[in-house]
């Protein structure tokens, strides 16, 4: 009798066993067994209960009276606005336009778009906005600075050293002290203005203002209704050697019956007399021609 032998069992995995090993040891495959299938679950989960419009509405209001909770905290509330830097009139003018009731929340208040708001006034340069301790809405304003006057079609106005439109005024006598321009255009070129006037030098006293031309040239209007024509390109150079020429004891040509001194061509500078100095300068050469003949 032959003994019976167990048949031999074969150690190697299957194909089919070994492929998922291996399947398992990498690395990608394992990601998504413990991120991908969990994520893919829940977000099947959640789908399939938003897909439920009372639970949607549900959710929806919970989150809303949430955020209002937070929103309305009074850590968040802002109760006053403060403006510093500003006059009266620009101050009330800011919070008109902003139209703010206190006390509100802090999340309600765009601080971006309001300063846009308020830097477009006229008489604001700069605004820069915070929420200090306290609920306090805080505004740092710096206003335009007015140089001068400009007379034109729509009234008086204020500008500032760059042009730019302060505020209108009724009366030249509310601002004494700042010079005048008129005339089409002259806010484009306030900067070369500012240099006008600074060049009267001696004569600023006399000095009534300036005159825009064209849009292209100035004319200094001085008292005794006289005037210094200057040219388009340097006209301050030009109107200082004017100003040099009236300092000399002996020309003082602005002294004398002189309407305009025409500056507009350089190389021919040409003096504008009145109608009775110039009479008087014809009867003189009429005068002196008779005794040349005797």
């Amino acid at each position: 009798m032959q003994p019976v032998t167990e048949p031999r069992v074969d150690p190697a995995p299957s194909r089919l066993n070994y492929r998922m090993q291996r399947l398992l040891l990498t690395p990608l495959f394992r990601l998504v067994l413990r991120v991908g299938v969990p994520f893919m679950v829940g977000f099947g989960g959640l789908t399939l209960w938003f897909s439920d419009e009372e639970r949607r509405d549900a959710f929806n209001l919970f989150v809303a009276d949430l955020r209002a909770e937070i929103e309305q905290r009074p850590e968040f509330m802002v109760k006053i606005m403060a403006i510093d830097g500003a006059s009266v009139s620009v101050s009330e003018d800011i919070r008109e336009i902003l139209h703010l009731d206190f006390p509100t929340s802090s999340f309600d208040l765009n601080l971006d778009e309001m300063r846009e708001t308020v830097v477009e006034l006229d008489a604001v340069e700069t605004a820069r906005m915070r929420i200090r301790q306290g609920g306090v809405l805080q505004i740092d304003v710096v206003e335009r600075t007015p140089v001068v006057l400009w007379r034109s079609i729509q009234g008086l106005e204020l500008l500032d050293a760059t042009g730019v439109h302060v505020r209108m005024v009724e009366q030249r006598g509310a601002f004494p002290e700042l010079p005048i321009v008129a005339g089409e255009g002259a806010d484009q070129a306030i900067p070369e203005a500012m240099k006008l006037f600074a060049a009267t030098g001696p004569l600023i006293g006399r000095v009534r203002g300036l005159e825009r031309i064209g849009e292209r040239r100035w004319d200094v209007v001085l008292d005794r209704d006289q005037r210094i024509l200057l040219p388009e390109t340097g006209a301050v150079q030009a109107l200082r050697r004017v100003v040099a020429m009236d300092q000399v004891i002996d020309m003082q040509i602005l002294a004398r019956d002189v309407v305009s001194v025409d500056l507009r061509l350089p190389d021919r500078p040409t003096l504008r007399m009145t109608d009775h100095s110039l009479g008087e300068y014809r009867r003189i050469k009429t005068i002196e021609s008779q005794e040349g003949r005797l």
